[in-house]
This record gives structure tokens, sequence and C-alpha cells, in this order.
């Protein structure tokens, strides 16, 4: 209560090469990401497709489940977190693993980001 954050009405414009921070999260219930998903952003075209991920000098698929609402925040469904911003990639761990990034290094990085076919 008596905070003000910043919120985000839209996405940076996707490119082949989306730059973009990647942060864990556990996509379990009860846990940091733990609400059920929702898949708003373009009316859900991208909701169970694949994207690349490139980092730590490797590239990884990974299916979108889930999209964090840089409107929301602040209320037990976004563990009470402000609203994220526009560039975020949550990752489950195994995204960062396949990316070879060492589990003590876990927590945020710069990516790149694409759409695939």
């Amino acid at each position: 209560d008596g905070k003000w954050y910043i919120t985000y009405k839209c996405s940076p414009l996707v490119l082949s090469q989306t730059k973009a921070a990647l942060t864990l999260n556990s996509f379990e219930r009860d846990k940091d990401g733990g609400a059920p998903f929702e898949l708003w952003y373009n009316n859900g075209k991208r909701c169970l497709k694949y994207i690349s991920i490139h980092g730590n000098g490797k590239s990884v698929r990974a299916k979108v489940v889930d999209e964090c609402d840089s409107n929301m925040g602040c209320n037990s469904d976004h563990d009470y977190q402000p609203p994220c911003p526009n560039n975020i990639v949550d990752a489950w761990k195994v995204v960062w693993k396949a990316l070879g990034v060492i589990e003590s290094d876990w927590g945020e990085m710069d990516i790149y980001w694409s759409d695939t076919n």
C-alpha cells in the first residue's frame, strides 16, 4: 500500500533477435510464479508455441506457457511483487541448464529471443 510502480501497456517490438532479461521462475503452484497461467498478450497467439532463447553463447527452444502481466502485481497471484518490466522472459531451471549457466549464476541474465516456426 502507498507505493507507486511503473506499468507497461505494450511489449517491445518483436524482431528476429529481441533483447530481454531472462529470469528464473518455477511455474509451480504455491511457488514464485505459481498462479494459474495466463496468455493475454496478442490474444495468446504464442500460447504453447516455441521461442528460441539465445544466451551464454548457446540457444535453446522453449515452450511458452505463461506471460508476465506488466500491468498487474502486488497481489497474492503475483507473490506481492511489483509489476514486471515489459522485456522479461521467465524460464524454468531446465532452460538455464540448457544454456549452460552454472546454478550459482541463475537469477537474471541478458538474452535475445525470437519466435520459431
